[in-house]
């Protein structure tokens, strides 16, 4: 199998694929390392990286009652980038043979024709500090011990009510150990595990069917599923299936919209953090572009993504570049203060990492990415933002959505919505769907609770699919079409 492809950032090219079991650790010897840089750099390429990655996974469903499928699964190789300039190459393979590499990076350097030459390559390791401690190894824990809690929470959702006609559980888990290196002498390593547990339920009423989901997950092992109220999980998830089956639809208008706290940032995240990304600064193809400095949100709206919360979700001691995560304020005071830079497009940009450069795995060259993206608190109560809502939407979960970050134009389902009516909530409502700007958006939020709060999602981008946190408080837009 072998094939190449262009992305927005960096040639692509898949190399040496090859079918070959791996046993142990990941780590290759620094002499090989060393061997396989100066082979990227061959052809003249002033910089080169390797991205060494082996994963394991776990996944456990648990449907109508019955055990439905219990899989795991085991993925290493290697990622091999190379620069010149603003030129990139990237080719990745899933051999640790120090032949197989060095050919590997041969071939990928044959794209590169650049004047550097004699580059002096000593790596000088570095042990990022570990904010993320582990309290029970997934990979220790058997899988009845699993099946038993997705059971509790299966059968918790699916005796909620006579309406909840389905329901099912999922239980997943992620054992990820990496090491980075490149020709300015970075040698780091990193391992990072992911727990993640989901309730779904159905509910149907009059021929139709809405579900209710709840995913809680974390940058933890097993202790974090454990920690779970996974019988409130069920009924929770059930309560929202059966209030949406029972809710007329949202009729059409322009109104104020009160979006709730936690998972009601992945409309931040969305409409405005990918925007933010350097990704589509770069290239100039952001509504943000240029913007720095410059007043683009109320003096009461500060954004962040902070990758240095200990054990979130979207959290790392070391991006998939090998620099530290960071926290970077976005937006300070309704000013734009910071873009997410990886290496590539900081070069583009003149500009630094800012620690954001990541990837699904080493089948991806990196980019810049958010990680646990929310907006600050304010100085508002929930209450007090229903309260001054004479009438409008409240949207208390939001569900999928998409964005186009040349224009900031976006379109969001909501997943639970009620109506306001003077101040106070009402009746539920369903088939809502938010449509905007971001900027626009970003301009007309006009009160911002103290409740902030995350919700745990997968953000898919050019470098793949990636765990990420999306916050805010209680926030209120002025203005919405819906």
């Amino acid at each position: 199998m072998a094939g190449s492809w262009y992305n927005n950032y960096c040639h692509v090219i898949e190399l040496a694929f090859i079918n070959q079991e791996r046993k142990g650790g990941i780590m290759i010897a620094k002499s090989i390392i060393t061997s396989v840089l100066e082979a990227a750099l061959s052809t003249g390429g002033d910089f080169a990286e390797l991205f060494i990655e082996d994963t394991s996974r776990g996944s456990i469903n648990f449907l109508d009652g019955q055990l439905e499928s219990t899989q795991t699964g085991r993925d290493f190789g290697v990622g091999i980038r190379i620069f010149n300039g603003l030129n990139c190459i990237y080719a990745y393979t899933n051999s640790f043979e120090k032949d197989s590499l060095v050919k590997t990076a041969l071939k990928a350097a044959q794209a590169i024709r650049g004047n550097t030459s004699g580059i002096d390559i000593v790596l000088d390791e570095t042990k990022p500090v570990n904010i993320h401690r582990i309290g029970i190894m997934p990979d220790t824990v058997s899988k009845k011990e699993k099946l038993e809690l997705l059971k509790a929470g299966y059968y918790s959702a699916k005796s909620y009510d006579p309406i909840i006609g389905q329901a099912s559980a999922r239980y997943i888990d992620v054992i990820q150990n990496i090491a980075i290196a490149n020709t300015e002498g970075l040698y780091v390593e990193d391992g990072r595990t992911h727990t993640r547990v989901t309730v779904n339920a159905i509910a149907e009423k009059d021929g139709q069917m809405q579900t209710g989901s709840v995913s809680p997950g974390a940058h933890k092992g097993f202790e974090f599923a454990k920690s779970l109220d996974i019988k409130a999980i069920g009924e929770e998830a059930a309560r929202m299936a059966k209030v949406m089956a029972e809710a007329d639809y949202c009729k059409a208008a322009v109104i104020p919209v009160v979006i709730d706290n936690a998972f009601g940032g992945v409309i931040f995240h969305e409409a405005c953090g990918h925007g933010l990304e350097a990704t589509s600064i770069a290239k100039g193809t952001s509504v943000f572009t240029g913007k720095l400095g410059e007043k683009i949100a109320p003096d009461f709206v500060t954004a962040i993504d902070d990758g240095t919360i200990p054990n979130a979700w979207g959290s790392a001691n070391i991006d998939d570049e090998g620099a530290k995560t960071r926290k970077n304020i976005l937006i300070e005071n309704g000013v734009l203060k910071s873009y997410l830079i990886d290496k590539f497009n900081g070069r583009k940009m003149k500009m630094e990492s800012t620690g954001s450069g990541r990837r699904q795995s080493y089948r991806f060259a990196p980019t810049s990415r958010m990680s646990n993206t929310y907006i600050a608190n304010g100085e508002s109560t929930k209450e007090q933002i229903i309260e001054n809502t004479e009438i409008g939407l409240y949207a208390k979960i939001l569900g999928g959505g998409s964005v186009n970050p040349g224009t900031g134009e976006f379109n969001f389902s909501v997943r639970e919505g009620y109506m306001i009516k003077n101040g106070k909530i009402a009746e539920p409502v369903r088939g809502a769907t938010l449509i905007g700007k971001g900027l626009d958006v970003l301009q007309k939020i006009d009160m911002v609770g103290n409740n902030m709060d995350m919700g745990q999602g997968m953000c898919g981008s050019s470098s793949g699919n990636i765990p990420a946190n999306v916050g805010q408080p209680t926030v209120r837009v002025s203005s919405i079409t819906v």
